[in-house]
């Protein structure tokens, strides 16, 4: 029988020679192969050209590589595609702004063009620019310059917004306003909101005040992020989120095409939400289009230090970074019980040490749930007696290293090793330590919070730095991963972490063909040339995508 499409390269990687935590790039590769067999969407064999010739026929459609490499689909396992392409797409980019003066310099002409009485917004505010304005983040120097404009920013980690006086004053926000969860309108010395919204019940009373993005357009940001994904060697993404207008806005591309990448959509489960919620999200699981579905429930157990909101054993240099975000903690545990009974898996955002092992802890009690493993996100300043945990419960803990690298630095000077302190900040996303004691290590980026750019956020895992800047002292080095751990960690240990890797995450037949296609093999680049490894093509279920 010919095959529908035959893919030949100078080699074909299938990354699934070692188990997870082996140091591999000197140990023996698997048989070599430079050529892949496709029918049904599904690869139906691997070899050498010679061996495939006999299923080339007539109509089987034939993509020639030469000199790349083919390794199993690239997959990001923390993402946030649709409200991360609205806010992307609606917002003034503020990530190279480190001073206020900066970040004003950059929303004058948003401004300027707006009406009086209309709304602005920011993305991806570094709070250390307020440390010349006293250190505690506040709207005040939005309204000195913008008085008559509502000024929203959302600061880096996307887990607060800084807002200007006439935001507060058309959100209708006094600063007395209670939430179930640990969000916060901060107030001043005078008891009046400062501009600082905490939290994403707080958040929402101000995005509630946003203008509405009409869903044509909502999918035109999507579609176009999803393309961008596909152009650096993505073929698919976990969503861990599926609000509003996430179903719509699917269903809308697909109305007239196929989407660029692969969706996993987990929702959210709110903080102290009741029963009829979690009925809900589970009911959601039968959702599913072409190339997106729903499986899995997300949970923010906590929220992060910089902010002052995610959960240490032991509180932070401010007095705080002490609390959960769930404050009926029985409540998270029924939550978690509920979903595990119905077979669906978990995954909880949990930044600090405490947060990961209340988790563990009911991850433990309610045991798995059956096709997919449950997951903890984050986890960035890992105890030692607590690493080991996961391999032993079988959880997924999953990793991006990009907080680490582009957030933090190694003298300790930046907010979030701050408030922490040294101790806690030399056990920051170990990625190393987790792989060594057998767990499988998923990585991802959390975009738009960290780069998406797979190739990005693998070289700074391999770096421990950000890649393009050699002048960067690495923090926690001792936590680096060699280049094969790297990219098993988007491939295999993403599939693993899916309960997919029976058809996603190597290259065998069986399998499903989603397959990334890089000018040069990786593993034989220094990081450097890896983060400029040209993507010549992705491949998702047989269709070929080419971009190079």
């Amino acid at each position: 029988m010919h095959a529908d499409l035959i893919l030949t390269a100078a080699r074909v990687e299938t990354l699934a020679e070692e188990g997870p935590g082996e140091l591999s790039d000197d140990l023996t590769r698997a048989p070599y192969a430079d050529s892949i067999a496709i029918t049904g969407g599904r690869i139906t064999k691997v070899g050498t050209a010679e061996e495939l010739a006999a299923l080339r026929g007539p109509g089987t459609e034939v993509h020639e590589f030469p000199g790349a490499t083919v390794l199993p689909g690239l997959v990001d396992t923390h993402t946030h595609p649709v409200w991360g392409s609205i806010e992307t797409g609606r917002s003034i980019d503020l990530s190279t702004a480190v001073t206020p003066d900066a970040v004003l310099g950059l929303l004058e002409e948003a401004v300027a063009r707006t009406p009086a009485g209309g709304w602005v917004a920011g993305i991806d505010l570094d709070v250390a620019v307020f440390d010349t304005l006293g250190g505690e983040p506040s709207g005040a120097f939005l309204g000195a310059r913008f008085p008559d404009h509502a000024v929203s920013l959302m600061t880096k980690d996307a887990h607060a917004l800084v807002i200007s006086p006439r935001a507060v004053e058309l959100a209708g926000l006094t600063g007395r306003e209670t939430f179930s969860d640990a969000s916060c309108v901060v107030t001043g010395p005078d008891g009046t909101p400062t501009g600082y919204i905490l939290e994403l019940q707080a958040m929402d009373l101000v995005f509630a005040h946003y203008p509405e993005v009409p869903l044509e357009t909502a999918a035109d940001y999507v579609r176009g992020r999803l393309e961008e994904f596909a152009r650096t060697g993505l073929t698919g993404v976990h969503a861990l989120d599926f609000g509003e207008p996430s179903e719509d806005v699917y269903r809308l591309i697909e109305a007239t095409g196929d989407l660029p990448v692969r969706i996993r959509c987990s929702p959210l489960v709110p903080a102290d939400s009741a029963p009829d919620v979690w009925q809900r999200i589970a009911g959601q699981q039968r959702l599913r289009g072409r190339r997106w579905y729903v499986e899995g429930a997300k949970f923010m157990l906590d929220g992060t230090a910089d902010n002052g909101t995610a959960w240490f054993e032991h509180p932070d240099s401010h007095g705080e970074n002490r609390e959960p975000l769930w404050r009926d903690l029985d409540a998270y545990r029924a939550a978690v019980r509920f979903f595990t009974e119905r077979g669906i898996p978990t995954v909880t955002h949990a930044i600090g040490d405490q947060a990961v092992r209340h988790t563990l802890d009911v991850l433990e009690e309610v045991g798995p749930a059956g096709r997919a493993p449950h997951r903890i996100e984050h986890l960035e300043a890992l105890p030692d007696d607590v690493v080991p945990r996961f391999a032993k419960l079988g959880v997924v803990p999953g990793l991006q290293p990009v907080h680490g690298t582009r957030h933090t630095r190694a003298d300790g000077t930046d907010s979030w090793s701050r408030r922490i302190g040294p101790d806690r900040a030399a056990r920051g996303w170990r990625t190393r330590d987790l792989l060594d004691a057998g767990a499988v290590v998923a990585l991802g980026s959390d975009w738009p919070i960290g780069p998406g750019d797979p190739r990005t956020g693998l070289a700074d895992c391999q770096l421990r730095r950000p890649v393009e800047e050699p002048q960067t002292e690495p923090v926690q080095p001792a936590q680096a991963l060699a280049a094969r751990d790297a990219y098993r960690g988007m491939t295999w240990a993403a599939a693993e972490a899916a309960g997919s890797a029976h058809e996603l995450g190597s290259i065998a037949p069986g399998y499903l063909a989603d397959l990334t296609v890089l000018a040069a093999n990786p593993l034989d680049l220094d990081p450097e040339a890896q983060a400029r490894n040209p993507v010549l093509a992705t491949v998702v279920g047989g269709h070929v995508q080419r971009h190079a």
